[in-house]
């Protein structure tokens, strides 16, 4: 793989890029027997820029998925990444993933994985964006396999701040991947069997050949017959077999030298794909090479055991005799007669194949039904076999999980253990004889139980699009042998999960979607963290969840002394709307904490936006009471406000616009009012000192306070105790603010609100007697 960087415009490269390609599309090799020249045909592939994100889940990741064609030599990738121009954008550095049939499993916050979770480090390269405001990055991935192709980019951790929208304007960086192709358009064919000639030009043209792997085709054998290079040199050949594929490639390769035969055998080739062969010539540059090549097969024969004899006597028991009758009878000794032979015919099988059905419940959401039952035989003499179909390319970004249950009373020997290897691809069919969990192009994931420990389990994090493979075998310590009669039944649970254990009590499992593709993803809460929320090394205790609670949600009380306020100066609306703000701020809160510490009495998005509302329409109220404007005109600036208010949030709810703008309007309304009011009294307003000392400037100054506390100091570790005085210095500001009751109106007096006294009531009765 080879990388460059520099600035030059996207269609400078893209030109370039297809003016290369171009140059490699010339004849490669000719085939004996087969008139024209192999043919090179180049393909662009592209997909739209998307701006990256800092990472704080796989979310923030941003996702490309390519689709390479068949029969591709050479995949050349171009990325780009460019920043904004601004004083706010700085030096960055870009991480970019590649993986082959599934996106890429990453860890950047270096979190712990799931227990009994495969991980596989991804293939990642890192783009760095200083000086230059643009930079291009190609990556060459010669013979790469065929399928799907992932790449995930996204910017360094997050610094955890959150950010009030509007308050500042983030840097842009911008990310695109553009995809080249050059394949072959008539890639020879080598037959199984026969034996094929082809002649390799030069060492710049290898010359490339394919072979179809048939199902059950447990070896494969290829040989280099023979050898015949010009100007009589002695042969030097270079065989490659299999494709590229990241982050790990299992290419089996070769050299040949000198006129000998030259030969690779692989174990449990995958099945029903075409196997790419390539061979390059190491001799002089001029001279080509005449080879003679030979692919063989061994055949694996499946097991008795299928879905067909299982649907068969299913729909015999249906249509057939009724118990007890003379046709049951001898339906029951032929399955008996049936069943011998297949015990008889078990050591001549190289594996025994178990029907599964697959059963589709919902996005990424797949499970596996045996239909003999939960529970499977697995014997020493051949493997049993499951077959996991995940090839439908919508699979790919889930969790497979796969789960083994050892019966110890159904296994005779006390030491024997069930062996079993979960691969992509092909099975591994050589358990009892290596234990080695692998095929010829893929490192499988092992598993084990037995009498000691009768429980294991796998999570494979976004299995590749493929066939999945899940192989059984009974293993004896002392020799296979003591294990010929034994049998053990392992119950089997399979599925596909999008997200595993559904992120645990602190995530959410959420569906991402790009280009119509699906995958899921776990955003952790309370400081937990890792892949499916399992992480607890920053996790916050019960205790400090409950603290968290208490303190965002009993904060709002400090509204209490403003109403109170409010009421005795007879701001009956305002007193009314910052009631309505305390009690779905409380309740807000109240929900919206992550764990065990929340209480929702009715749906967040409900909970959420009275929440907002009543924040911004309290600081609506308070500005427009203060600049004591006549009472008809307030209260039409009280509604009209609040209705444009309700619209405003339901546009863009976390626009800070929203409480920017009201605070604006009602700031220069109130301005307006109190120079009305200095002119006509000619002295400032409000014209007692007393008011500006004691009361304005305080509320000012916990305005501002609060103001700063909210727009510059929350972050996500201090969220709940910010936020909490953020509630305090924004009821203690209203509470000053509001204005001293009107002069003609005297303090509430319960007593000399009564409309009837004792001697008044009497005296009515005495004169209702006096007109009876």
């Amino acid at each position: 793989m080879v990388r460059g960087a520099g600035p030059p415009l996207r269609l400078l490269l893209l030109l370039l890029l297809l003016l290369l390609l171009q140059l490699l599309a010339l004849p490669a090799g000719r085939g004996n027997r087969t008139g024209p020249d192999s043919l090179y045909v180049s393909e662009y592939f592209s997909q739209s820029a998307q701006k990256l994100s800092f990472y704080s889940w796989y979310g923030n990741a941003k996702l490309f998925h390519f689709h390479v064609p068949e029969d591709t030599v050479l995949l050349r990738w171009l990325l780009q990444a460019s920043r904004g121009k601004g004083p706010e954008c700085t030096s960055m550095e870009i991480t970019v993933h590649f993986r082959y049939g599934a996106p890429p499993v990453i860890n950047p916050l270096g979190t712990r994985f799931p227990a009994n979770a495969t991980v596989r480090p991804s293939y990642n390269i890192s783009i760095t964006l200083s000086s230059a405001v643009q930079n291009a990055t190609f990556v060459n991935i010669t013979t790469p396999a065929a399928g799907d192709w992932f790449i995930a980019a996204h910017l360094p951790e997050a610094a955890g701040r959150i950010e009030v929208k509007g308050f500042s304007t983030p840097c842009p960086y911008m990310f695109q991947a553009d995809m080249f192709v050059l394949r072959l358009t008539d890639m020879p064919v080598l037959e199984p069997g026969i034996a094929m000639s082809q002649t390799v030009v030069s060492p710049a043209k290898p010359l490339h050949v394919k072979v179809f792997v048939p199902k059950h085709a447990a070896g494969m054998r290829f040989e280099l017959r023979s050898c015949m290079a010009s100007k009589q040199k002695a042969c030097a050949l270079r065989v490659v077999l299999g494709s590229i594929t990241l982050p790990q490639s299992f290419q089996r390769i070769i050299t040949c030298t000198g006129n000998v035969n030259c030969s690779l055998t692989l174990d449990s080739p995958p099945w029903e794909k075409w196997l790419q062969i390539m061979v390059e010539s190491l001799g002089a540059p001029n001279a080509s090479v005449l080879v003679e090549m030979l692919a063989s097969f061994t055949a694996c024969r499946p097991g008795s055991t299928s879905s067909f004899l299982n649907f068969s006597s299913l729909n015999q028991s249906q249509t057939g005799p009724r118990p007890g009758s003379a046709g049951a009878a001898g339906s029951s000794t032929l399955s008996t007669r049936e069943a011998s032979r297949n015990a008889s015919d078990k050591r001549s099988f190289c594996l025994q194949n178990q029907p599964i059905v697959r059963e589709d419940l919902d996005v990424v959401s797949v499970r596996y039904r045996l239909l003999n039952g939960p529970s499977v035989p697995v014997n020493s003499l051949s493997p049993t076999l499951l077959l996991l179909n995940l090839n439908t390319g919508v699979d790919s970004g889930g969790s497979l999980v796969v789960s083994l249950l050892l019966n110890k009373t159904s296994v005779s020997l006390a030491n024997g253990t069930v062996v079993a290897c979960v691969s992509a691809a092909s099975p591994v069919l050589s358990l009892n004889a290596t234990q080695n969990c692998s095929t010829a192009f893929f490192q499988g994931y092992p598993l084990s139980v037995s009498t000691s420990s009768a429980e294991a389990m796998l999570i494979v994090l976004y299995p590749q699009t493929d066939d999945w493979f899940l192989s059984l075998q009974l293993i004896c310590p002392k020799g296979q042998g003591e294990c010929n009669a034994a049998e053990a039944k392992v119950t089997v649970f399979t599925y596909l999960t999008p997200c595993f254990n559904d992120c645990g009590p602190y995530g959410q499992c959420s569906l991402l979607r790009r280009h119509g593709y699906l995958y899921a993803g776990c955003s952790c809460k309370a400081g937990w963290g890792g892949w499916s929320c399992t992480d607890d090394t920053k996790a916050q205790s019960v205790g400090v969840q409950n603290l968290a609670t208490l303190l965002l949600t009993l904060s709002n009380l400090m509204f209490l002394p403003a109403i109170a306020v409010a009421v005795y100066r007879y701001y009956l609306v305002e007193a009314s709307v910052y009631t309505y703000t305390m009690f779905f701020s409380t309740f807000y809160h109240a929900c919206d904490q992550p764990g065990v510490a929340v209480m929702c009495i009715m749906d967040y998005d409900t909970l959420q936006y009275c929440d907002f509302l009543g924040s911004v329409v309290s600081i609506w109220v308070t500005i427009l009471c203060m600049s004591r404007v006549k009472k008809i005109l307030k209260y039409v600036l009280f509604i009209l406000g609040t209705l444009l208010i309700a619209m405003s949030l339901q546009l863009d709810r976390r626009g800070v616009w929203n409480m920017m703008g009201p605070c604006l309007f009602a700031l220069i309304i109130m301005i307006a009012a109190w120079v009305y009011h200095g002119v006509k009294r000619r002295h400032c307003y409000p014209s007692s000192w007393k008011r500006w000392v004691f009361y304005l400037l305080p509320g000012i100054t916990l305005a501002f306070i609060a103001i700063s506390v909210y727009a510059f100091m929350e972050t996500n570790e201090n969220y709940y105790y910010t936020h909490s005085i953020w509630h305090v210095l924004v009821a203690c500001s209203v509470a000053f603010l509001l204005p001293p009751r009107d002069k003609h109106k005297k303090p509430w007096a319960w007593s000399q609100k009564l409309t009837c006294r004792y001697q008044i009531c009497q005296n009515d009765r005495e004169e209702l007697y006096a007109v009876t």
